[in-house]
């Protein structure tokens, strides 16, 4: 039976979704952006007492905003890359989590780490966009969009969104300082929309690619690398929907990984939040959730969200709680956000 914490503190990794700071259709201005922060660090803050917290972040809208002012630019001779871009947002979205952790937590030492995220220069992924980014348009203007700027897009939902290459992470340039300042006791803000995508060019020179990497899977390499007791994957729903849209629709609670990879979930949104989960439990043997981030707290008391562990079973560290059989593997079409 998994369990978070043993003896002393815990470790906990929490990933932040990027509708967490701008919900959707949602202005993207600064006020409402940094007042979801807050909401987001009092949701996060009481679990400090009892772990070593590290963030990570999202940055679908707020880079494919920056991508869209770039592109829009006529001062430019060409818009800015995305690695640059995604820099941008890790200074911007970690200046505004560590100014609110450190406002919420008094006294503790709180950092934002810029975070390059390495990963092949010959992933599929670069031909295959999937990852979602910017604003939600209606077909007719996305389509626009893509006709006049050289766009991918895609239905997402609803609504139609830019998609860009998403290639997977294999290493964290910063890892060893980012462990160094944990064991510290520094609350630690990483990883920021999946990493800046970097590529070796086989001296060991890095460079810039052209990529939104997914900051689950990122998160989920972080939390391995850190010795993580549980891995929470915070968004703007329950929890994972098996039979979405279906009649048959119902929430899990508790399931396995393998369970979960007999159902299917969507490449752009739900499925990369899934496949981090079970990569991280299958690897570790440790706890993922996937949750509302206002349950943060109720998700590590076993009280909220689905939890995913190799038995299925999750008992939080002092509790005693009922075994819950894991969710029955189907082939039932599965969702979420």
């Amino acid at each position: 039976m998994s369990t978070v914490g043993t003896a002393g503190r815990g470790r906990l990794v929490v990933a932040l979704g990027g509708n967490a700071l701008i919900t959707r259709h949602q202005r993207p201005d600064a006020a409402p952006q940094l007042l979801n922060v807050e909401r987001a660090v009092a949701a996060l803050a009481p679990l400090a007492r009892d772990h070593d917290l590290i963030i990570t972040h999202g940055n679908g809208p707020q880079v494919g905003l920056l991508a869209l002012e770039s592109s829009s630019d006529p001062t430019l001779a060409v818009p800015y890359p995305l690695d640059a871009l995604g820099a941008e947002t890790q200074g911007l979205i970690g200046y505004w989590l560590a100014q609110a952790v450190g406002n919420a937590l008094t006294g503790s030492e709180v950092v934002a780490i810029v975070t390059r995220a390495l990963v092949s220069s010959d992933d599929p992924a670069f031909t295959n966009p999937t990852k979602f980014i910017g604003a939600v348009y209606g077909e007719p203007v996305a389509r626009d969009l893509a006709a006049t700027r050289g766009w991918t897009v895609a239905a997402d939902g609803a609504g139609w969104r830019r998609v860009v290459a998403s290639p997977e992470p294999v290493g964290v340039v910063e890892m060893a300082l980012i462990r160094r300042l944990v064991d510290g006791g520094t609350v630690v803000v990483c990883g920021g929309g999946g990493g800046i995508p970097v590529a070796d060019d086989g001296t060991g020179r890095l460079s810039g690619v052209e990529a939104v990497i997914d900051k689950d899977l990122t998160s989920a390499f972080i939390a391995e690398a850190l010795g993580a007791d549980a891995l929470l994957l915070l968004t703007d729903v329950d929890a994972v929907i098996s039979g979405f849209g279906t009649p048959a629709a119902a929430p899990i609670h508790r399931s396995t990984p393998a369970a979960l990879r007999n159902q299917e979930f969507p490449a752009g949104s739900m499925g990369p939040k899934v496949d981090a989960a079970c990569r991280f439990v299958e690897r570790t043997g440790a706890m993922a959730a996937i949750g509302a981030l206002a349950d943060a707290q109720a998700i590590v008391a076993g009280n909220a969200g689905t939890i995913v562990t190799r038995s299925g079973d999750y008992c939080p560290t002092g509790a005693t709680a009922a075994v819950t059989p894991a969710v029955t593997p189907s082939a039932t079409t599965a969702s979420g956000t």
